[in-house]
């Protein structure tokens, strides 16, 4: 280790072991409501979960608690004629005071037979599986991931993650397009910048984590007002900005400074805004990466309570991401110059803003939502990145889609029956202008086209969910139907109608059985809905493109051993149909979608067929009354058809996928906490050396081609990785400071990836031909494989400063 280096972690470590004041000045002010109908909630009991302090409401609903020591809280919550409620985690420092809305429900009868206790393990009605919840602490604390939510959410079962460190969003079995987004009501097409279009990946989250709240992950039993996804839903949830005072927070994280600044605006309207930079590009330059990658984003939250039944919320979010090639390094080594080799240059920039706007009625609310999102995506790439001469550019690419959307929601409960019903209208385009050389059977051809869609979206929803037994048994039935304007075979709600059944009987105040079944309809892409021939013909839709079909049947038991602890137990099916096949490659579209670039910019048949299916365990709770423990488990198969129509291991039949991560708490305002995981090795598929090893056909990508008539034949091994974080935090009256190193890979595993493949140079680095005196159709250059695999030892030291005005 260097000495400048020593000495940082010297004064580092000597800086956490000095012991920091903390004052008890900590405050919680908040409102109690019907949930229903926003109309206030007097003399409820409000207290400190699992703890004797608390407050009651006045006549306005309103409370406040004082005089709390710095740290995370829950919130209990009980009325007459209410049930009881316990709130998310909130985070309370001596620099403001936090502020929360507390929802109750209304109690529709008296549990006769079976007393069920308030849990901080919600379970809604209409999704009793594969929903799982994770607040603040989570998010901000996980040992590994850096307050990325992509990251956050692998701890939960059925998500998996990669060795190559993307933030590809893989949830029992199904691909990385099949997920849909929400923050604060209003959907974004993606949650991570430098992101695959067509699809949710990339390697690095856009969500700045000083605004969530609480994430929702639902891998089954989809609400019926959440559409066009296959294998999750992700809601998250925003915190207001502080009614108060205007407050600070700086963060310096692994990969980024961030500034974010929230307060009031009058006196019924509060803001929270924010702003970060990469600093990466300075980092992977110095350290001799062959790329150079640079990432801003915005945030941006303001909601107005217009009145006691009405609020208005505004949001925004924007990225500017750039990627460069780091064509300078001197001498670089096999593994770098094959990145270079096929790596394209890559510029994208995004946006989503978004107003909901609330009604509160007598027995219900109203939610209106419109939005609009933007992306903007560009890449070219030029043959041994030589930008001299015109004709070695074999890639220009450029993109962009947008979304105009409108959806209506209303809530209620009549009776025994709580219903949901509503509709959505969008507007949609997309552009695509391609210019690439691509190598066929008949040599180099150029594909050349630009494409320009327009189509509308439309949908109608509703769900009613009942108790019967005096609420022992809930049952929810659901029905969605979607269609759009880019085809006959597309634009009949009727041929898309998506019902949905889920039900939860409670055996006793401890057990419950849970089950879900339904058929769910993704739109393909809008890079499959406008890729063109060269003729200017949109292929796909000649093809009679189709919606992609899923069927779900889920089923479990879950257990609460206490009332901070949950196990549960599911079992899981999905069926697909319709999917996509590419005629090119002659493989479904299923296994693509994790690399950089584009998905489904290709011509597809709706032909195919698959299947996911497996089983989760999920333990959670405070492990010896102190150690906040997360367990999960998921064994999972993953098969689409094959060209030949038998079922063949997806690239996301991973199999085992486990995470165990324990956090605690100690004396002095330290935190520690450690995350492990096992990832089964993925199938992949084996390089075609003879088409490969063609001048021409490798000289038009950059890169060599893989078999597909041996599609995933081979697998990698499995791989593990152990993080470690270590937070320590000083309070003082007006300011906070949290200082964190996170340890990532601590015993440096390596793990497997497929071979690469790389031209071999002669002595005047230039690509050795083996038969330079043959034709140029068939010339061939001397190939090699070389052995990858990707993990290293990753330290983080991190800074979060915050304070009041």
């Amino acid at each position: 280790m260097k000495p400048a280096t020593r000495t940082i972690w010297i004064l580092a470590l000597l800086f956490f072991w000095h012991s920091g004041l903390t004052a008890q000045n900590g405050v919680i002010k908040g409102r109690i409501f019907n949930i229903n109908t926003n109309d206030p909630i007097p003399f409820a009991n409000i207290v400190l979960y699992d703890q004797q302090t608390g407050s009651t409401s006045d006549l306005d609903g309103n409370f406040i608690i004082t005089g709390l020591e710095p740290g995370f809280y829950k919130l209990a919550a009980s009325a007459i004629g209410f049930r009881t409620r316990i709130t998310e985690e909130m985070q309370v420092t001596n620099a403001r005071p936090v502020f929360v809305d507390v929802g109750m429900e209304p109690a529709t009868v008296e549990l006769e037979a079976v007393l069920v206790r308030a849990s901080p393990f919600d379970r809604k009605k209409e999704s009793p599986v594969s929903l799982r919840s994770l607040g603040i602490s989570e998010i901000e604390k996980n040992p590994g991931s850096n307050r990325d939510v992509s990251r956050v959410i692998q701890n939960l079962p059925g998500v998996a993650s990669s060795v190559s460190y993307r933030n590809d969003v893989i949830v029992r079995g199904g691909g990385p397009s099949e997920n849909r987004f929400y923050l604060d009501d209003v959907e974004i097409p993606t949650i991570n910048h430098f992101s695959t279009q067509g699809a949710s990946g990339g390697p690095v989250g856009i969500i700045n984590a000083d605004f969530l709240r609480e994430i929702d992950l639902y891998s089954g039993a989809f609400p019926a007002n959440r559409g066009n996804a296959l294998s999750s839903i992700l809601e998250m949830k925003m915190k207001n900005g502080n009614k108060d005072k205007t407050i600070f927070r700086g963060t310096v994280g692994a990969s980024d400074l961030a500034l974010t600044v929230e307060g009031p605006m009058g006196k019924k309207s509060t803001y929270i805004l924010s702003a970060r930079r990469s600093y990466l590009q300075f980092l992977f330059s110095v350290i001799g990466l062959p790329f150079l990658p640079t990432y801003n984003d915005f945030q941006l939250k303001n909601r107005i309570l217009l009145d006691k039944k009405n609020t208005l919320t505004f949001i925004g979010l924007g990225a500017i991401d750039q990627f460069e090639l780091n064509t300078g390094l001197d001498n670089p080594t096999e593994d770098q110059q094959y990145i270079l080799d096929f790596v394209p240059v890559n510029e994208q920039w995004s946006y989503t803003v978004g107003a909901v706007y609330k009604h509160f009625g007598r027995k219900g609310n109203h939610t209106l939502v419109l939005s609009r999102n933007y992306l903007n995506n560009q890449s070219y790439k030029y043959r041994d990145n030589d930008e001299r001469s015109p004709q070695n550019k074999i890639l220009d690419y450029r993109s962009s889609e947008y979304e105009n959307k409108f959806r209506y929601e209303h809530d209620m409960s009549t009776g025994s029956f709580i219903l949901n019903y509503g509709g959505g209208l969008e507007y949609a385009g997309y552009t695509n202008e391609t210019s690439q050389q691509v190598y066929g059977d008949t040599g180099i051809r150029l594909i050349r086209y630009d494409s320009r869609i327009n189509l509308w979206n439309w949908n109608v929803f509703g769900q009613v969910t009942k108790g019967f037994f005096n609420e022992r048994l809930t049952l929810s039935l659901g029905i969605r139907s979607d269609a759009n304007s880019y085809s006959p075979v597309m634009n009949n709600l009727l041929d898309q109608l998506s019902p949905r059944l889920s039900g939860s009987y409670v055996i006793t105040d401890r057990w419950f059985l849970n089950f879900n079944t339904g058929r769910y309809y993704q739109r393909p892409p809008y890079t499959a809905l406008g890729f063109r021939n060269n003729d200017g013909e949109l292929v796909n839709k000649t093809n009679r493109l189709k919606y992609i079909r899923s069927d779900h049947l889920v089923g479990g038991v879950e257990f609460r051993p206490a009332t901070d602890a949950q196990i549960s137990l599911e079992g899981f099916i999905k069926m697909y149909d319709d999917y996509p096949f590419s005629v090119a490659d002659s493989i479904n579209l299923a296994s693509k979608g994790a690399g950089f670039g584009t998905y489904g910019n290709e011509e597809v048949i709706s032909i195919s067929q698959g299947r996911a299916y497996g089983a989760e365990v999920y333990a959670r709770g405070m492990l010896f009354g102190k150690i906040n423990t997360i367990l999960s488990y998921t064994f999972v198969r993953s098969e689409f058809q094959d060209k030949n129509n038998n079922y063949v291991p997806s690239a996301w039949d991973n199999r085992h996928i486990l995470n165990i991560t324990a956090r605690r708490s100690f004396p002095g305002n330290w935190d520690a906490g450690l995350r492990w995981r096992y990832v089964g090795g993925a199938p992949y598929t084996p390089w075609d050396i003879n088409k490969s090893g063609l001048v021409l056909a490798w000289d038009s990508r950059g890169t060599g081609y893989l078999d597909f008539d041996r599609f995933n034949s081979l697998r990698l091994g499995a791989f593990h990785q152990l993080d470690l974080r270590v937070d320590k935090s000083y309070f003082f009256n007006k300011w906070s400071l949290n200082f964190y190193i996170d340890i990532q890979n601590v015993y440096n595993f390596k793990g497997e990836e497929p071979d690469n493949l790389l031209r071999v140079t002669g002595p005047d680095g230039q690509p050795v031909i083996v038969n330079p005196g043959a034709p140029p159709e068939e010339q061939r250059y001397l190939l090699k494989e070389i052995r990858s695999e990707a993990g290293t030892v990753l330290p983080t030291l991190g800074v979060i400063i915050e304070f009041s005005m």
